[in-house]
């Protein structure tokens, strides 16, 4: 199969993006327990170092409370990788989020997550020159 096909993990579609700002991992469906832990294996494999990453869980349908662990497993892996990471989140995974307190940056779309990364991108290549200069 040619392109970037999408991988099924029992009615959770994973399919991921390696862009110049970030690498994006879009997941459709549903996210819950029977599934998570397949989701997050296929999920972490693309986590690269200094590389920011976004989760785009945007056509997620349903998510259930144990698939808030995927969360904080892609959470902890980019913390231990140095990375800042984005979440796109979908009503179902907002209102999952908000009903058990759970806070995550995020973004409104996957585009504003990117810009967000080039904004950060542009403003450290100008404080580099400042770094830089010697007295």
């Amino acid at each position: 199969m040619y392109g970037n096909p999408t991988f099924d993990c029992d009615g959770a579609g994973i399919r991921a993006h390696c862009r110049q700002l970030a690498t994006v991992v879009t997941i459709t469906g549903q996210l819950r327990d029977t599934n998570v832990e397949c989701a997050g294996d296929h999920t972490e494999r693309f986590i690269i170092p200094e590389k920011p990453f976004i989760l785009d869980l945007s056509g997620v349908t349903s998510f259930t409370r144990e698939a808030v662990s995927l969360l904080f497993r892609i959470d902890d892996l980019c913390d231990a990788a140095g990375l800042e990471w984005s979440l796109v989140a979908s009503r179902a995974v907002e209102q999952v989020l908000r009903e058990h307190d759970v806070e995550f940056t995020t973004s409104g779309s996957v585009p504003a997550a990117l810009n967000h990364f080039a904004d950060v991108m542009v403003a450290r290549r100008q404080l580099l020159p400042l770094l830089t200069k010697t007295a």
